[in-house]
């Protein structure tokens, strides 16, 4: 019995695809941007509920927990369901009808996959084709893209009762059949940086007469991108971006102000604190030379993905299962983006592997991009991997005597 349980997982997986691909395509047609996800989560909550798991509701309708199982030793997967504020530039049947909005980062399908893991591994619960328990939670997270879905899930309870979590992202630099997979640092740090301009404001004739805030701004950016490379070691890896700028209401008047706003992306604290240092000296002396007063603060921010070194085994043997050897790709440095994954991460321990999505039919180009897509048959097989490494871990031995599971990457 226990031999069987993978081809009963495979065959569950396979035998709903199309309704997995149906799915994908819906989110896909009718995205929500974060933190107005309501619509996305009622049809969750009721496709979920119609499978026969316990459902919850996130805070303000946004999000949905199920469980199946009991509340023991539970393995938590985790999808983000928010989209973009960016407009679709595909011409497929289902491309967004919502404008101004488009599923640009893969969380539709990161949201079918997850659903498609837990309905396999009910099925597999439901015929007992595993000698062992299994209890999994889905956690289908609001408002990943703005950093702060994560810990509203958690303070609603999406960890109690929860020993570890594992989730995916889909990676269109990678071909659909390549899981790429990484111990440790998987991405950066990232706070985001505000900088506030204050000048005098006054006619555009005259500039002589005002402490011009654009003009200072202009010099404060450029310093940025030149200066913050030149005085960090180039093995520290570093990158600040300025994503905002917003200052002035009429072409012929120098402002009074202007706000700048981006990121500060680092993979140490210590080059995150230098880093930070290094913006503030620049800001004071462009701020002197200018005759402005520029005030420099942090907002949200999130700390880099930690891939736990078992997990990550455990995922690389769960890839094994579905791929072959050759379906696995390490990943040799961790990625400048981050994920409020890490969230979770700070309570228990997690990893997330890179899902290939890319082929002939479908190069839709990088995440968060208008053209943005999916090659679809990385929705079955990462739907596939996830329930394999549940019912791994699961397993009260958890295979921690085989080669595969102790290897390190």
């Amino acid at each position: 019995m226990a031999a069987n349980w993978r081809e009963e997982i495979n065959q569950a997986v396979d035998q709903q695809f199309d309704r997995l691909v149906t799915l994908r395509r819906e989110l896909h047609a009718h995205p929500e941007p974060s933190g107005e996800e309501t619509a996305t989560s009622l049809l969750l909550y009721q496709l979920l509920g119609d499978e026969g798991f316990r459902v919850e509701m996130g805070p303000e309708g946004r999000g949905v927990l199920a469980d199946y199982g009991q509340a023991t030793q539970r393995m938590a997967l985790r999808a983000d369901i928010d989209a973009l504020r960016i407009r679709d530039a595909k011409t497929v049947p289902y491309r967004s009808q919502n404008d101004g909005v488009m599923h640009a980062c893969g969380h539709d399908a990161h949201t079918a996959l997850v659903f498609g893991a837990m309905t396999a591994l009910r099925k597999v619960i439901d015929t007992q084709a595993v000698p062992w328990p299994i209890n999994v939670r889905g956690v289908f997270q609001p408002a990943e893209e703005t950093c702060t879905g994560a810990c509203e899930m958690i303070e609603v309870g999406a960890l109690d009762g929860v020993d570890a979590i594992l989730a995916t992202h889909m990676d269109p630099l990678r071909d659909v059949g390549r899981i790429g997979v990484r111990t440790g640092v998987l991405t950066a740090n990232c706070d985001e940086v505000i900088l506030e301009i204050t000048g005098r404001g006054g006619h555009a004739a005259r500039p002589h007469e005002t402490s011009d805030p654009i003009a200072a701004a202009a010099q404060l950016i450029n310093a940025l991108y030149v200066q913050i490379p030149r005085q960090t070691d180039s093995q520290d890896a570093v990158v600040v971006t300025i994503g905002q700028i917003v200052g002035g209401e009429s072409c012929n008047v120098i402002p009074e102000s202007v706000i700048l706003r981006g990121t500060v992306r680092t993979l140490s604290r210590e080059v995150r604190q230098r880093t930070f240092e290094h913006i503030r000296r620049l800001a004071i002396g462009i701020g002197g030379t200018t005759d402005t007063s520029i005030q420099v603060s942090d907002g949200r921010s999130a700390r880099a993905v930690h891939n736990d070194r078992q997990l990550i085994s455990l995922l690389r043997y769960a890839t094994r299962d579905v791929l072959g050897d050759q379906g696995l790709e390490v990943i040799p440095r961790a990625s400048m983006g981050s994920e409020d994954f890490a969230f979770y991460l700070e309570h228990v321990p997690g990893a997330m592997i890179r899902v290939g999505c890319r082929s002939p039919e479908v190069d839709g180009g990088p995440l968060h991009n208008p053209n943005f897509d999916v090659d679809e048959e990385a929705i079955r097989l990462g739907a596939k991997i996830l329930a394999h490494a549940t019912v791994h871990w699961s397993n009260p031995e958890r295979l921690s005597d085989d080669p595969h599971v102790a290897a390190n990457i």
